[in-house]
């Protein structure tokens, strides 16, 4: 049986008079991706800061990594790298100088290469002596994924990190995170966009007001609804196929 890098259990959470977490309990293998899927305010974001050691529960139990999110804040800290839904990448350094400064803070040996390999491996090399504010917003984002796996944590918390990017990033970040799991890293994404989880994902939560409701794989979640059932429907030609129709014809004579 495998061993669970994030296990939680009944944990809790107001904000004054307001309950974000009522009792949340889940579970996240090792190796996995594991999508949390809800609404604004659904309480995503207060859970990933708990489990990163920014804010504390008033109630329950969290582990990461093995170790206790509370008693031993810096042994999980040391285990885990956390991206925000904005990408935090200094626009005034260049792509692989943001990635030495992250390594040189981390005190690694050869920061050069570590950074060399991570744009590699994020296909950013030829884009690494720019400045990173002339990188577009899914260039940018990698470059942020890339800074997160300094250290090679255990874990990464990937906090809506397809916000704002338009589909052709979108779809970058994505291929990011499937080689991030390819390499065995443990990843809890949090997000918005059903598709995103349906994509990506090993098992998705769906979290609303502050509960878990359902979690499981993707076909568990798809045979909590009746079966499909097949329907006959006239289709109208979409604008792009009288567009792409007219101008082809048009093209042919």
């Amino acid at each position: 049986m495998s061993t669970a890098a994030i296990d939680v259990r009944g944990l809790r959470k107001s904000f004054k008079d307001v309950a974000v977490l009522g009792g949340v309990d889940l579970r996240v293998e090792s190796g996995s991706v594991f999508a949390l899927l809800g609404s604004n305010g659904a309480g995503k974001t207060t859970l990933v800061r708990i489990l990163s050691t920014l804010l504390r529960a008033d109630a329950g139990t969290a582990t990461v990594a093995g170790r206790d999110v509370d008693r031993d804040a810096s042994g999980v800290r040391a285990a885990i790298s956390l991206t925000g839904q904005f990408a935090a990448v200094d626009g005034r350094l260049s792509g692989r100088e943001n990635l030495v400064l992250i390594a040189r803070l981390r005190h690694l040996r050869s920061p050069g290469a570590v950074a060399d390999e991570l744009l590699e491996r994020f296909s950013l090399t030829e884009a690494g002596s720019r400045r990173a504010d002339t990188y577009s917003g899914g260039m940018r984002r990698r470059l942020d994924i890339a800074m997160s796996l300094i250290g090679d944590p255990r874990v990464v918390f990937l906090d809506e990190p397809t916000t704002g990017l338009d589909p052709e990033a979108r779809q970058e970040v994505w291929r990011a995170i499937t080689r991030l799991a390819a390499d065995g890293t443990t990843v809890l994404l949090t997000t918005q966009y059903l598709e995103e989880a349906e994509h990506l994902a090993d098992r998705i939560a769906i979290l609303h007001e502050g509960r878990i409701l359902v979690e499981g794989t993707l076909a568990d979640l798809r045979s909590l609804l009746p079966p499909a059932h097949t329907e006959y429907v006239v289709r109208q030609p979409s604008l792009e196929e009288v567009f792409l129709a007219l101008t082809q014809k048009d093209t042919a004579s």
